[in-house]
């Protein structure tokens, strides 16, 4: 039923390459399917003016798309001397969704970026870049703790994001680019390890769920943030 051939509960494939580029103290290049996102974490020595002298420390993000990330180039969004939207909305997503696992307290006072960068995009992006966001962020706080700079661990629970939706009247699990153009009812759902939700976002685009449906596809979520978490685990391991 699937274009896909998938089952209504199976993944599209997922793979990870850690210390994909030679600079970043932590990058990760994730694939899930044929949506690729590069994502790489940088550490500095500085904090937002809001939180100086606060003692705490901060995680935040960038997300952006090559312009032939998607079957038609798009416009690089520097070229029209600002950001869209859509990347706005994004970036500040993976950002709290990413400190949703950090003790900023144990972080200390320095800042943690997070740049996702979307090769190629088949849906579910911004799913790919939180879960791909932290393993760079996973290896990077690594550093900070092999060489003394923070004690306790700061990362208190992994954190993933995955797409669900209804489908031709099914609920399906991790939706690509032909499920999720067509999909009545298409939601993203982020999540620790521990399976505490940080943010669902549901959206009725051709037709309305009901409470059912909501649970079945919150069942499917679970499902899939535990074979994503296991991804994250086995390739920072």
């Amino acid at each position: 039923m699937r274009p896909s051939g998938r089952k209504l509960d199976e993944m599209r494939n997922v793979s990870v390459e850690t210390g994909f580029t030679k600079h970043a103290e932590g990058s990760a290049l994730i694939k899930i399917g044929d949506t690729h996102v590069l994502c790489t974490a940088t550490i500095e020595d500085r904090v937002p003016p809001f939180i100086k002298g606060s003692g705490l420390g901060w995680v935040t993000a960038e997300y952006g798309m090559l312009p032939r990330a998607t079957n038609t180039r798009m416009r690089r969004e520097a070229a029209s001397g600002k950001q869209g939207g859509r990347t706005v909305e994004i970036q500040r997503l993976i950002g709290r969704s990413l400190r949703a696992g950090v003790d900023r307290v144990a972080l200390g006072e320095r800042q943690i970026t997070v740049d996702c960068d979307v090769l190629q995009a088949d849906g579910g992006t911004r799913c790919a870049s939180i879960t791909g966001g932290w393993i760079a962020l996973r290896l990077a706080v690594n550093k900070l703790m092999k060489i003394g700079d923070v004690i306790s661990d700061p990362l208190v629970d992994p954190v993933a994001a995955i797409s669900c939706g209804i489908y031709a009247g099914q609920p399906v699990l991790d939706l690509d680019y032909p499920e999720d153009s067509e999909a009545g009812v298409d939601g993203n759902f982020i999540m620790t390890g521990s399976k505490q939700l940080i943010e669902v976002q549901m959206s009725a685009e051709g037709s309305t769920y009901s409470r059912g449906q909501m649970d079945e596809l919150l069942d499917l979520a679970e499902k899939g943030i535990t074979e994503l978490v296991a991804a994250q685990k086995a390739a920072t391991a």
